[in-house]
């Protein structure tokens, strides 16, 4: 079959699953509800299901009140006697596959659950429906005439007890079918190498000659990756080296600091950017529209939702858990999940806001866990990201990576927050472009600028600038290149921001 004619075919059938993404956009409170009563009534009969009464629970007051709030903590034990063997623990089919993930503030690995069914009807279902969005937003488009980059984990995949674990893109590329790999570079066996500096080369040898039209990955590994094609090849910028390229597809972290960069390395008019929001728990939503940063979220992906209004001075015992029903626009909500794979009311530890109530629209705005709040400034990522964002607009300059933390209050001085930021390209005034970060961050958050009023409780944040390759340097040194692995955007404490300063010499 000619490629033109595939191209069309592959974007016509593709495109038939909108109609099923219109029924949950129009009935979001029954699909949701649906997909309980199937959760509760699969897995009635795991350990899980029999401790908690699940064939006793008909709707979800029932449901809330029942089965606790979960995290990996508390279920680790669980977890660990199903990496072992022991199956029908939390969901009735057979677990032998678990996503490693060590986040970005607990250096202990975890061991994330995937069922068969979340990797068909959650993670394969997502990849089908982020281009069925992308073909019914862009009519003329010759996506399927190429390949997809994709840029996965760096870690292979092993085998304990007859489990196997690894990174999630791993266990996904394992299982994918094998005409898959076909329509995408590089290939599995690159794909999955576990050295991440050996896997680049192969990339870029691999991917360089073929016909890129997407590209799929984190932005900061993926930044790492086209500058050493750019290095390579001698282009100056990537569509000279793949000039049909028209989509990027970016999830793991905010794009906002990234996309002016991206906008250079891509300059061509019609190139598209879609953000995904996908974890190793999980694919939570997908942007549906074009030049949009919004993301819709996706109800029949057999995940329920549940939702905890985000508040950094709350404690934990005091926080009210709400379903999709009860949630407000523009209020930022901790995201709690129940998933086809056996996580019942788990906490991911993401923080969210709605957008849009009809249909839902989400925006990621940081980490439960990620934020400064030593004096009463409540400080969280999605703060940070747009003042640094529109700081580097207003110098012309690009970040490549940051981190910040306190400066406590000692011997009488008054507090503040230090930052280290990298820089791809640097400000040509240091001093105003630390002026303008803080002046940024006092408009994104009130409780920041009360403190920095006159500088009563706040001085103004201390600006360090870093070395290049500083955070590849310290991502390095513990092993967690590539992949999922990030840097800690916003911490309480200075342990990361002391460990920085010792290496920026």
């Amino acid at each position: 079959m000619p490629i033109p004619l595939f191209n069309s075919i592959a974007s016509w059938i593709l495109k038939k699953r909108i109609h099923q993404i219109e029924l949950f956009i129009k009935y979001p409170h029954e699909v949701q509800a649906e997909l309980l009563h199937y959760l509760l009534d699969k897995a009635k009969h795991t350990e899980v299901g029999k401790s908690f009464r699940f064939e006793k629970i008909t709707n979800y007051n029932e449901f809330r009140n029942q089965v606790p709030l979960s995290t990996y903590e508390s279920i680790e034990s669980q977890i660990e006697r199903s990496r072992k063997g022991t199956q029908n623990i939390f969901w009735p089919s057979t677990i032998k596959w678990f996503a490693k993930s060590s986040g970005t503030t607990n250096s202990k690995s975890k061991f994330i659950p995937v069922s068969i069914e979340a990797l068909e009807d959650c993670h394969y279902k997502a990849g089908k429906d982020m281009l069925s969005l992308y073909f019914n937003n862009n009519e003329d488009s010759q996506l399927l005439t190429g390949k997809s980059l994709r840029l996965g984990g760096s870690s292979e995949l092993y085998n304990k007890n007859n489990s196997y674990f690894g990174d999630l893109s791993a266990i996904i590329i394992q299982n994918l079918p094998f005409w898959a790999e076909l329509s995408s570079t590089p290939s599995n066996k690159t794909s999955l190498m576990a050295e991440w500096e050996t896997k680049m080369k192969a990339i870029a040898s691999e991917s360089i000659p073929e016909k890129v039209t997407s590209l799929a990955g984190i932005p900061s590994w993926m930044l790492v990756l086209l500058q050493n094609i750019l290095k390579k090849t001698g282009k100056k910028d990537l569509i000279e080296v793949w000039p049909d390229a028209e989509v990027y597809f970016h999830g793991g972290v905010n794009f906002k600091p990234y996309r002016k960069i991206f906008e250079q390395l891509f300059p061509k008019s019609n190139f598209r950017f879609y953000e995904i929001y996908n974890a190793s728990e999980g694919f939570f939503a997908i942007q549906d529209r074009n030049n949009s940063d919004e993301l819709l979220l996706m109800l029949d992906y057999g995940i329920f939702y549940e939702f905890i209004p985000f508040d950094v001075n709350e404690k934990e015992e005091n926080q009210r858990v709400i379903n999709l029903a009860e949630v407000k626009l523009n209020k930022n909500y901790a995201v709690v999940i129940t998933t086809n794979a056996g996580l019942w009311r788990y906490k991911i530890g993401d923080t969210i806001r709605f957008t849009c109530l009809s249909p839902f629209r989400i925006q990621i705005t940081g980490r439960t866990k990620q934020h400064i709040n030593v004096f009463g400034e409540e400080l969280i990522i999605d703060n940070s990201e747009k003042a640094v964002a529109n700081a580097c607009n207003k110098t012309n300059c690009i970040m490549s990576n940051y981190t910040a933390g306190p400066v406590f209050m000692k011997d009488g001085k008054k507090g503040k927050h230090e930052w280290i930021i990298e820089f791809e390209k640097k400000p040509s005034d240091i001093k105003q472009f630390t002026n303008l970060l803080d002046k940024f961050l006092q408009a994104e958050n009130s409780d920041y600028e009360a403190k920095r009023y006159k500088d009563m409780t706040l001085e103004k944040l201390k600006l360090n600038v870093a070395q290049k390759g500083l955070f590849y340097k310290w991502l390095s040194k513990r092993g967690k290149l590539g992949g999922q692995h990030k840097v800690p955007r916003l911490s309480n404490s200075r342990v990361l921001i002391e460990e920085l300063l010792k290496m920026n010499i």
